[in-house]
């Protein structure tokens, strides 16, 4: 996937709010992180605990979580490696958890 992609990806989800800079582009719910570009291949996504491992397990290649975001609702997604369909239902899951 590509940045863009993933702009349109979470753009799409109602609410949803681009900030951030052009380089390093964030999107927000009700000032809430849903999802934010780390770099041109890494998108940090903001996951409860519980559905993280799930995410972890299923796509071990497209996921991961650097020692920081352990104790963190966070997952990075590796661009060049994740399914879409998983980097969706992520996206998904973030949105639901900050919407609220």
């Amino acid at each position: 996937m590509t940045p863009q992609e993933v702009g349109a990806l979470v753009e799409a989800l109602p609410g949803v709010k681009r900030k951030g800079t052009p380089q390093q582009p964030a999107w927000y719910v009700h000032d809430r992180l849903v999802a934010r570009l780390v770099d041109p291949t890494t998108v940090l996504v903001r996951v409860p605990l519980e559905a993280r491992e799930a995410l972890l397990e299923a796509h071990p290649t497209g996921f991961g979580v650097p020692p920081r975001y352990e104790t963190h609702h966070k997952v990075e997604a590796y661009l060049d490696e994740v399914d879409p369909a998983a980097l969706g239902t992520a996206v998904e899951l973030a949105w639901e958890m900050q919407r609220h």
